[in-house]
């Protein structure tokens, strides 16, 4: 008898010490955020695994269905991590803790 497939649901985990709990693919520090974040930007579902080698194509797939279940969550990750445009070719000096 063959394996019977995984439940989308189980394949997407948060754990506080992966992320700061940041939903993620089970089994790698992958985030949901970030797989959200290559789709909206025009990605397809097929082409993540060729940028993101160590993922199958079923925790796309999951991390699509987490999302979308969840976006107000996941778009407040985004709107969180998001680098603003003005700070685009400058880099951070930790000593002063400005943006250059």
């Amino acid at each position: 008898m063959a394996n019977a497939p995984l439940a989308l649901d189980l394949e997407i985990v948060s754990d506080a010490s992966i992320r700061h709990g940041e939903p993620v693919v089970a089994g790698t520090a992958t985030t949901v955020r970030v797989i959200a974040e290559l789709w909206n930007h025009g990605m397809a579902a097929e082409e993540i695994p060729l940028h993101l080698p160590h993922l199958q194509l079923r925790q796309v797939f999951a991390a699509f269905f987490y999302y979308l279940c969840h976006r107000q969550e996941i778009d407040a990750f985004i709107a969180a991590k998001h680098i603003p445009e003005s700070w685009s070719g400058k880099r951070f000096d930790p000593g002063t803790r400005q943006v250059q």
